[in-house]
Parts: C-alpha cells; structure tokens; sequence
C-alpha cells in the first residue's frame, strides 16, 4: 500500500474527469496532485468509459488506502431553439423576432421552439436569453403556440442553441429520461453524490432522492435565479449544494453573483450542509499553464468564504494542464489557509447550534481544542452527522472521522476539512479511546505527548446519538506491536 499523508488543506479540492484526464495514470496523477474528489459529467460520454473512470478511481482507494468519493452530475433539461435554413441567422436589435411551434427551418424573423413549457410559463415583458445570454428577447405578446418578441440584444443565432428564462419558473421536470438512465447507471456503479441540474423548487429534489432509493447523497446545484428565491427549502432537502456560477451568470447580470455566491454559501454552511464553489475558478488554465492573478483571487474568495470544495470542470477534463491545475488550486488554498486572519474570516458567519446535545458537543468541541491545545478533532461516526456538526464549526484542528461505513467514509471526502477512515466499530468507552489515540497517531494528526478531542456516541453504532467528549493525551506508544487501527 502506497503512503499518503492526510491533506493538510481544509477545503476540498472536487476535480471534473474528461478526455484529458481518463487515462488511470492521469487520474491518479490528479489524486497525488490534491484532488479529493471526482466529478463524473453525465452531459459527455458513454456509460462505458464513465465506468472505466470510476473503476481507476476506486482502485486509488486499495492503492492508498483511502476512501475516494465520486460524484455523478446528471445534466439536466436542456432548452433549444430549432433549425435555420441557412444554419444561422442574425436577429437586429430592435427587430421584431417570433418563437413558434412550427418545426419549419427558421430565419432572422422566426424560429421554432420545441418546448410548450416555455409558452405556458411567458408573460409579456419577461425575458429570453439565447446562446448562453448573448441574445436577448424580450417578451411582447405570448399564445400557445406563438411567442412574439423584440430583440434587445442582437446577433448571430446557429442551429439549437440554448434558450433560458430567467425572469418565471419554467415548469419542466428536474429529471429528463436521459437523467433517470445515468441516475440509474451512478447508483449502479456506486457513485457517493449526485448533482441535480435545473433545480428550481424543493419539490424538484423528490424524484431523484426516490430513484437514489437511500444510496448516496444528493447535491443541489443552485444555477436558477428561482432557486435563490427558495434557497432554504432547497438546502434544507438536499445533503449539500453547489453554486453553479456559469449558469447563474448567464441568467443573472454578472455583478451579481459575487454577493450571490457568498449567501449561498454561508447559507449552506449555517445549515450544516457541504458546498462546492464550481465553474470557470482556473479558466485561463484550459490552455496556459498559469492562471490570471484574478482567478487566483477568485479562488482564494472562495477559500476565505469557508466553502467545503472548489470545484475544476474543463481545466482538468478537456484542458492542456489537469495536473497542474489541481497543483496550482491545493497551493492557493495552502496559503489562503496559512494567513493569520483565516480563521476570524471564517468566523464572520454565524453557525448557531441546534439545542441538541449533539450541536453542543460539536460546537463544544472546537473551543477546548484551543483552550487545551489539541492537534485535531476525532469523531467516531456511523451516518457522518457527527462529522458534518463538528465540520460546520470549522475547528481550527483536522478532523479524523472513523466509521465502520465505506459509503459514510466516502461521502465525507466533500467536507471541510475532514480526513476519513474506515475502520472496525467499537463496543467499549475504553476501546473508543485507544482507536482514537492509535488512528490520530497512525494518520499523523498527533505527535507524542499532544492531546486530541474525541467525539462519539453511546451506546456505541448508532446513529445520531453524539453524547460523549473526551479529551485525551498521546503517550506515544499506543502503536507498539500493533498493525492496524
């Protein structure tokens, strides 16, 4: 078995797989690189080779020892206008432009749309926004089978390009057929997330957690201006959040989604659910094998904000520097983390606790690893609520989480600062001590004569049943004859 220290980064760095980055070599590469996690996009590929991709990822796992998580994002609806007869046209501003359910080629005065839903959810005045919001339309007068439109920005508009609405909820399932086949396939395959595109409603989120049929975790992806206006609901049914900032850029103005960004994460992070920050952190480096100082500030926004994941899509999909993408994203990291302010910058959003004693102990725990001077935090965990409690407080320690539970151990590689390990569950107050004192040792979270805080709950294996801190000193022998935790 390989060695690989645990990370000594609290975020977690969420890496996309593609055509750059398929190869076992490439993605393990990537996992030595920093990268704590894989993202399988269901919008490309076939099955097959998202299977083989999962496969080299779950082989890290014997390599290293380590639990790998993979999250499967499904892609979601997609909205289009039809053909032209010439491939493309070019609407002038000012013009009138019209949307019809006739499949006839179009040209510069109409198009079709293929989508009723869209008919029915217009009002006049509203908006469309085609080709990823180049083109603007703006609604005068909507039928069933017509919508008349002024164009507000014009241009060129090719053959099935994209149409969003930003200003109604369009009612269109979160789920296609397309997606309940690679749903299907993730759950097959053991994917640990699932990223649901389109999510405009809580109600949104029911069908894909039915199909997931109790497996896995399921992660909202906030790129609807409709689900910011229901943005607690969401959370509060989903297991985290991503804010998908590509998407929400398009249908919102671009100054927006900064102070956009930081609510949703703050959000998430005061209703103790993991959020990644995703799309477009290192874009320069798609084909340069530096970034602009301004993403390296884009990123390091993130970091300060308390995000649990920042997430790289093409960068190491389809880009021409994978590795040195997730190389340069764990360094921004390392250094936002090593500034002095980081921690009182966290800080800046409140995470009141449940009255639970779980929550007390939680947030207990973080403020005796100071006053004791603890070097981490050890949870023993069956679901990871312990794990995901503690992580909310965002604890100046590591947090070592051990559970008996692969699926448990490989859904907390999404958690701030958490590093994961499976191990045998205990019976006894003593053996909860020793295994917490061997593990803190065993994965370098503690040196000889340091203390470590541990968290669990009795009696011992079930869930949600944190009633016990303990605070305990390394003597330094714990390990002597011993070969495994």
């Amino acid at each position: 078995m390989t060695k690989l220290p645990p990370r000594t980064r609290k975020v977690r760095i969420l890496a996309t797989l593609g055509p750059a980055s398929d190869s076992p070599d490439m993605i393990r590469a990537l996992f030595v690189a920093g990268a704590d996690a894989f993202r399988i996009n269901m919008s490309h590929g076939a099955h097959e080779d998202h299977a083989a991709r999962i496969a080299a990822i779950r082989a890290l796992e014997k390599e290293f020892g380590r639990p790998t998580t993979i999250l499967g994002d499904l892609q979601g609806p997609k909205l289009r206008v039809g053909t032209f007869e010439r491939g493309l046209a070019v609407l002038e501003t000012g013009a009138a432009f019209v949307l019809d359910n006739d499949p006839a080629p179009g040209d510069a005065s109409r198009v079709n749309l293929p989508h009723p839903e869209i008919y029915a959810a217009l009002v006049p005045e509203t908006r469309l926004l085609l080709d990823d919001g180049k083109l603007v339309l703006r609604v005068k007068k909507v039928a069933d089978d017509r919508i008349d439109t002024v164009v507000e920005v014009g241009g060129a508009l090719s053959n099935r390009k994209g149409v969003n609405v930003p200003d109604v909820v369009v009612p269109v399932p979160a789920l296609t057929e397309k997606d309940r086949r690679d749903l299907s396939f993730a759950v097959e395959q053991g994917c640990d997330w699932i990223a649901l595109s389109f999510v405009q409603r809580p109600e949104d989120l029911a069908e894909a957690r039915k199909l997931m049929g109790g497996y896995g975790a399921l992660m909202a992806k906030i790129e609807k201006p409709a689900a910011v206006q229901r943005l607690e609901e969401i959370i509060e049914l989903a297991d985290g959040v991503m804010v998908a900032r590509g998407d929400l850029g398009v249908e919102l103005p671009p100054q927006a989604v900064p102070p956009l960004q930081k609510q949703i994460v703050a959000t998430a992070r005061r209703m103790g659910r993991p959020v990644v920050v995703a799309t477009q952190m290192l874009e320069s480096m798609i084909k340069a094998p530096t970034p602009t100082r301004a993403e390296v500030s884009d990123v390091a926004t993130a970091v300060y904000d308390g995000a649990d994941a920042i997430m790289l899509s093409a960068e190491t999909a389809a880009g021409d520097w994978p590795v040195e993408a997730v190389t340069m994203m764990d360094s921004i990291a390392h250094s936002v983390e090593r500034d002095p302010g980081y921690f009182g910058r966290l800080h800046y959003t409140e995470t009141k606790p449940d009255p639970t004693t779980a929550d007390a102990l939680a947030e207990g725990a973080g403020s005796i690893v100071s006053v004791v001077g603890a070097s981490a935090i050890t949870c023993f965990t069956s679901s990871g609520s312990t794990v995901r409690r503690v992580a909310r407080e965002r604890p100046m320690t590591p947090i070592l989480a051990l559970t008996p539970r692969a699926d448990t151990a490989r859904k907390l590689g999404l958690t701030w600062g958490v590093h994961a390990v499976r191990t045998k569950d205990i019976g006894t107050f003593e053996e909860m001590v020793g295994k917490a004192r061997r593990m803190a040792l065993r994965h370098d979270m503690v040196d000889k004569g340091g203390k470590i805080v541990v968290l669990a709950g009795v009696p011992f294996g079930t869930p949600g049943s944190t009633n016990v801190l303990h605070v305990a000193a390394i003597r330094g022998d714990e390990l002597r004859g011993r070969d495994e935790g």
